[in-house]
């Protein structure tokens, strides 16, 4: 099973570490990442497997949210499965 996991806020020194760190911490292997900085504004996109996480999916998205306010960005995760039933409709 994948996630996909967007940061989104103002740049600064540690994003990807801090957003990283807590993926290997929780047994999240990165699987494509894509960022882009565009006039001083951060914007990343990463595909994760979620397949053998050490919490619940609700749990690592609720801890990535608190991950962000910490750093001062927004982070969310949300299954592969709603990017592809979105793209049916």
């Amino acid at each position: 099973m994948k996630g996909i996991i967007t940061v989104l806020g103002k740049d600064k020194v540690g994003i990807i570490a801090k957003v990283c760190t807590y993926l290997a911490e929780h047994n999240l292997n990165i699987l494509d990442i894509s960022q882009t900085i565009v006039q001083d504004y951060f914007n990343m996109m990463m595909i994760v497997d979620i397949s053998a996480p050490s919490k619940s999916f609700e749990e690592i998205a609720r801890d990535l949210q608190h991950v962000g306010e910490d750093i001062g960005v927004e982070i969310k995760l949300q299954h592969e499965d709603i990017f592809n039933i979105m793209h049916r409709i």
